[in-house]
């Protein structure tokens, strides 16, 4: 959706339940993570709240990756600034 590489050469943010949760700076591109489950990817807006782009079918992994997002909103802007300067991203904890 936003020509960001494919989530297999994205940076590994963070993973749980099944979920991985992925980060690429594209150039002019809004701020964005992917969450992959199983053969499901999705992409997320993270910038002024979240909005979900894609096709994550299943309902349960779709609320648990929004409840991770709305917990760690303040931690993915922060790495989308570390990926913009080509930077080392932070792990971020796991939805427990």
């Amino acid at each position: 959706m936003f020509d960001a590489k494919p989530y297999e050469e994205q940076r590994l943010l963070s993973g749980f339940k099944g979920i991985r949760i992925y980060l690429d700076y594209v150039a002019d591109k809004p701020p964005f993570i992917t969450a992959v489950y199983n053969e499901e990817e999705a992409e997320f807006l993270i910038e002024d709240g979240i909005q979900y782009l894609g096709e994550m079918y299943s309902g349960h992994q779709l609320k648990l990756v929004l409840a991770w997002l709305v917990i760690h909103e303040a931690e993915l802007m922060e790495n989308w600034e570390l990926a913009k300067a080509n930077k080392p991203l932070k792990e971020i904890p796991p939805l427990s």
